[in-house]
């Protein structure tokens, strides 16, 4: 791997860690503020909202500018989202802020790797990338649940800076400020990614015009014969995934009567499977091999199904670590073999944009659908039925359209999987 590539894992992982640990504090600012369970979980589809509402326009801007300084000014952003909620606007809008910045730096933190590397190191790179974030995903809501916990925020609120006053009265609030230099560590490591030499696309003056231009590269992605099949499989996978990092905080309390200090090491916990499945992916599976992996999928929705019947936390978390394990080993190879589509078809930064609006779509959705059967009394029981019915009934209709795929168009995948098994060898 190219040195450039060690700094971008550097800064996705201190981005991502932020991310994640604000989660904890933002659901736990929620409840000692007395809100709503309803809120809580809108956390989930609010911070995907402007992911679907600038789909057409952020991939374009990666795309215009240095990925580097892109995903310095998306920190930027989500620092402010931070200040926001640390001084007095509403934790939905503000969470939604930071949404807006993680929503801009996407595109340029997945289309930089296939700017810097060839396209035979493509699915070890995302291997380590989504690995690596799946680590910051554990150790943020880690140290999430610790920082709103009593033992180390009464550390924290006991720290008085001299002569300044602030307003940081409770243990999420002083969480949160210890966020906001985490994301400064993560910008800073932007400013050491490398220019790639790759040619800007410049961004048209009349941004409406990317409107079209947006629905041409999402109608070329899911009318591709490989690009259709992972684009649906990681769709559905990032759709429920991102909703379940809620709803097994939401069950950890409901079956083990855990607090979001307790509850956060599971949600680490089912994460530790996805990085390990995720390396191992990295390591075993070819480009053109990625559709393989698809009856994963309808095994995932079935282990998340049996957690309404476990009781117990011995139990739960290798149960917990198989089913992420599971979720690791499918989207690694499924999402590299849609990056290698869409930078084909389009570009790196545009497919990553369409990407993103795809999932985004399917968590805004799921977690609009989530949000509105809570405030109707759903229980996370139910909740949990019903995604893994989700998962498994759409894992195995997705099966079946790339197995008519390979009966109707059968030359068309060949030539496609040959490109694929090309740039895999000589990339």
């Amino acid at each position: 791997m190219k040195r450039g590539f060690y700094t971008i894992m550097s800064a996705q992982f201190f981005s991502s860690l932020a991310d994640n640990a604000l989660f904890v504090g933002a659901v736990q600012l929620l409840r000692g503020a007395g809100a709503p369970e309803w809120q809580q979980a809108a956390l989930v589809p609010m911070f995907a909202l402007f992911y679907v509402i600038l789909a057409p326009f952020v991939g374009a801007f990666a795309d215009a500018y240095p990925k580097g300084k892109v995903m310095l000014m998306s920190n930027t952003i989500k620092v402010m989202g931070c200040l926001m909620m640390l001084f007095g606007s509403h934790p939905l809008i503000a969470y939604a802020v930071v949404g807006l910045g993680a929503a801009a730096y996407s595109p340029a933190k997945y289309g930089i790797l296939t700017e810097l590397l060839p396209a035979s190191q493509l699915v070890k790179a995302n291997g380590w990338i989504e690995g690596l974030t799946i680590a910051s995903i554990i150790l943020g809501v880690l140290i999430g649940g610790q920082l709103v916990g009593p033992a180390v925020s009464a550390h924290l609120l006991a720290f008085d800076l001299p002569v300044l006053h602030t307003s940081i009265d409770t243990a999420p609030e002083a969480a949160i400020s210890v966020l906001i230099f985490v994301y400064i560590l993560a910008a800073w490591f932007n400013t050491r990614i490398p220019d790639t030499g790759v040619e800007m696309r410049p961004m048209p003056k009349n941004l409406l015009a990317l409107l079209p231009d947006f629905w041409r590269c999402n109608s070329a992605l899911w009318r591709d014969k490989l690009g259709q099949i992972s684009l649906a499989t990681t769709t559905l996978f990032w759709g429920v995934s991102g909703n379940l990092r809620y709803i097994v905080l939401a069950w950890a309390a409901a079956a083990l009567g855990y607090s979001v200090t307790q509850a956060s090491s599971l949600v680490g916990v089912v994460a530790i499977g996805t990085a390990v499945g995720a390396v191992v992916a990295s390591m075993r599976m070819r480009l053109e091999h990625a559709t393989r992996v698809m009856p994963l999928g309808i095994g995932m929705g079935v282990l998340v199904i049996l957690l309404n019947f476990i009781d117990n936390v011995w139990v739960a978390a290798p149960f917990l670590v198989l089913l992420g394990g599971l979720g690791g080993f499918l989207v690694v190879p499924m999402n590299a073999l849609l990056q290698h589509r869409g930078h084909n078809l389009m570009g790196a930064g545009r497919s990553i944009a369409v990407q993103n609006f795809n999932e985004q779509a399917c968590i805004l959705g799921l977690g609009g659908l989530y949000t509105l059967s809570t405030g109707l009394g759903l229980s996370a029981f139910g909740a949990i039925t019903g995604f893994g019915l989700i998962v498994a009934g759409f894992m195995w209709l997705i099966q079946r359209w790339h197995q008519a795929n390979l009966a109707n168009h059968g030359a068309e995948v060949e030539r496609l999987m040959e490109i694929a098994r090309n740039d895999d060898l000589h990339g």
